[in-house]
C-alpha cells in the first residue's frame, strides 16, 4: 500500500496492538480461479507466524497452494475528518476534508494442517484469547462441550499458519497538522464517541 512518510507506523507494539484487537483480517491470495478474499479471524502465535482456521468448504482450502503468498489486511477504527474540525479552517478556510485511519499489511506464505492435534491447539488458543477478552471470569471453554461434539466439529476445520515475510503499516491520524488542529480533532472524536480512534491520536510520538 501507499504510505506518506509521515504516516509510516513503525512501533512494534502498534502493530501488535492493531492485531490483536482488530483480529478480523482480509486475507487476499491469486489463484488460477482469479483473486479471492476471505475474512478470518487471526492472531499471532509468534514474532512470525498468524495462525488460523477456515471450514474446509471454503475455496481458500481448495484454491491455495502449499507455501503460497498471501496478503493480510487488518483494518482499525476509521472516522471521516471535516475541514470544519480545524480551528485554523476558520482563519484561512484553505484546509480540506480528510479521512483517519489504521491499517496494517502482512504479507506472508500459508501453509494448512489438518491433524487432530493442530486444529485443537489452534481453535483452543483463539476461543481462549477472545473469551477472555469479551467475558472475562465468565469466559466459555472447549472444555464446557462434549469431547465428541468438539472432535466432530474440527472434522470440518482446517488450520493454517501464514510464515511472515514483510509488514506494512499506516497509521493516518493527522500527524501532518499543526497542534491546535490536531487537539481539535481529538476533541471531536471523543464527542462523537470514537474513543479509540482518539486514544490512538493521543498515543502518538509527537515533537
Amino acid at each position: 500500500m501507499f504510505i506518506a512518510p509521515e504516516f509510516q507506523e513503525t512501533r512494534p507494539e502498534e502493530i501488535q496492538r492493531l492485531v490483536q484487537d482488530y483480529p478480523l483480517a482480509t486475507i487476499v491470495t491469486q489463484t488460477n480461479q482469479g483473486l479471492i478474499a476471505n475474512h478470518i479471524p487471526l492472531l499471532f502465535k509468534s514474532e512470525h507466524i498468524l495462525l488460523g482456521h477456515i471450514a474446509k468448504a471454503n475455496e481458500m482450502y481448495a484454491l491455495i497452494t502449499e507455501n503460497q503468498n498471501v496478503l493480510v489486511i487488518f483494518k482499525g477504527e476509521d472516522a471521516y475528518i471535516s475541514a470544519n474540525d480545524y480551528p485554523s479552517k476558520w482563519v484561512d478556510h484553505k484546509k480540506v476534508p480528510t479521512w483517519n485511519y489504521q491499517a496494517v499489511h502482512i504479507n506472508g506464505t500459508l501453509k494448512f494442517y489438518d491433524d487432530q492435534k493442530s486444529k485443537l491447539a489452534a481453535v483452543g488458543m483463539l476461543t481462549k484469547i477472545q473469551e477472555q477478552k469479551t467475558n472475562a471470569e465468565q469466559a466459555w471453554k472447549m472444555s464446557d462441550a462434549p469431547k465428541d461434539y468438539i472432535i466432530h466439529l474440527l472434522e470440518d476445520l482446517v488450520v493454517f499458519e501464514i510464515q511472515i515475510t514483510r509488514i506494512q503499516a499506516q497509521s493516518k491520524l493527522s500527524q501532518n497538522r499543526e497542534a491546535t488542529d490536531f487537539d481539535a480533532v481529538i476533541k471531536r472524536l471523543k464527542d462523537r464517541q470514537q474513543d479509540n480512534l482518539a486514544q490512538a491520536m493521543s498515543n502518538l510520538p509527537r515533537d
